[in-house]
């Protein structure tokens, strides 16, 4: 019932042939870092793959939209979720962080604290979209694209990105900085997002991208 012990595996590194040529751009995105909260990632051996490199991976598109000015936003989950709340997640899931010896595990690991100026949506369901004010904060600053990062890629990384597409938000899976249950899953949530409803892409690339989108600034 409830989240098993994971396996190791090599982080997959893109290469996924999209359907769309949409780029992620300063001026227009915002960064999701979903669910990075110790609970999760504790279901992983911390010191083995995929897990270092999407941590990093993960800090790397955070620096990259804070060095743009662009918003960040965190998903967590509550340790207070009554029963009517969680509702259909106890019977799939049992009571995750709810759990009293769990609550220790609640926050965002210290690697990706969120800054002063970010913003974290308290996460109900799969979707980021759910019970939440994503959409109206991504409207209310001007962002119609969403680069995703976090965990797991094929439940609400994967389930955002396509409430994302179908709210008229362009979603990004960052391929590299992104885990899950197993590398197939992985790639299937990769597979999925390139083709159904958003784009894959790596932090390489996004990086480059707002490198590229800096303006020249005149010499004095």
């Amino acid at each position: 019932m409830t989240i098993p012990a994971l396996p190791a595996y090599a982080m997959p590194q893109g290469g996924y042939q999209n359907k769309v040529s949409w780029k992620p751009d300063p001026a227009r995105s915002a960064l999701l870092v979903h669910d990075m909260q110790a609970y999760f990632l504790n279901k992983f051996d911390t010191s083995a793959e995929p897990i270092p490199e999407l941590v990093r991976n993960a800090a790397r598109l955070r620096d990259a939209f804070h060095a743009a000015e662009a918003p960040v936003f965190y998903t967590a989950q509550p340790v207070d979720q009554p029963a009517h709340d969680r509702a259909l997640l106890n019977d799939m899931w049992g009571p995750g962080l709810t759990d009293p010896a769990m609550h220790v595990q609640q926050p965002i690991i210290d690697e990706l604290a969120p800054a002063p100026q970010d913003t974290v949506l308290v996460k109900w369901r799969y979707s980021a979209f759910q019970r939440s004010d994503l959409r109206d904060r991504l409207r209310a600053l001007g962002r119609d694209q969403l680069v995703i990062c976090g965990i797991y890629a094929h439940i609400g990384c994967m389930a955002t990105a396509l409430e994302a597409f179908m709210q008229d938000v362009q979603p990004f899976m960052a391929a590299d900085a992104v885990a899950d249950f197993s590398r197939a899953e992985h790639e299937m949530a990769l597979r999925y997002v390139s083709t159904r409803c958003g784009a894959v892409i790596t932090t390489d690339e996004v990086e480059q991208l707002f490198a590229a989108a800096k303006p020249v600034r005149e010499k004095p």
